[in-house]
């Protein structure tokens, strides 16, 4: 009998700007003091990447990627993070590539799984629109030569 996966929530659920501000103040502050520790840049890049704002996305996975190169100990736990905000950039490949290395370490990880879920209904529905969009362009293309040929015979 087939289970339901749990949500991945966090592919929809943002922090309030004053949960983000919290964790930004706090990464600021270390980063003016010359030394922020892993865990408040993590953080910080956690509540980037919740953000639903793309340039927040986009500046939370570069934080995790560079913690996902310097700390060797800590890739798992970014590799999720990584995966959801390409995800929620539409970054698709992306992101089902880093799912994938967190799978390959945790076959059983539920979110990650649900994750992947997600990732496999998007790239689908987004290939329907362009098949969609491409079929459009071909009806209109033939419409249009159509007319040309019709209009070029009766001359």
């Amino acid at each position: 009998m087939p289970t339901e996966l749990p949500y991945a929530a966090d592919a929809e659920e943002s922090l309030s700007f004053d949960e983000l501000e919290v964790l930004r103040l706090q990464y600021q502050k270390e980063l003016s003091q010359g030394h922020v520790t892993v865990q408040t840049k993590f953080n910080y890049a956690w509540g980037l990447v919740k953000s639903p704002m793309r340039e927040h996305q986009a500046e939370g996975v570069r934080l995790l990627q560079e913690i996902y190169r310097a700390e060797p100990a800590r890739r798992r736990e970014c590799l999720y993070y990584l995966a959801l905000g390409h995800y929620k950039m539409g970054n698709y490949e992306e992101a089902r590539r880093f799912n994938a290395l967190l799978l390959d370490k945790e076959p059983s990880n539920l979110q990650a799984q649900s994750l992947a879920s997600l990732i496999d209904q998007r790239v689908t529905r987004e290939g329907y629109i362009g098949m969609a969009i491409v079929g459009g362009v071909a009806a209109l293309s033939t419409l249009a030569l159509a007319t040309i040929i019709r209009r070029a015979s009766r001359k």
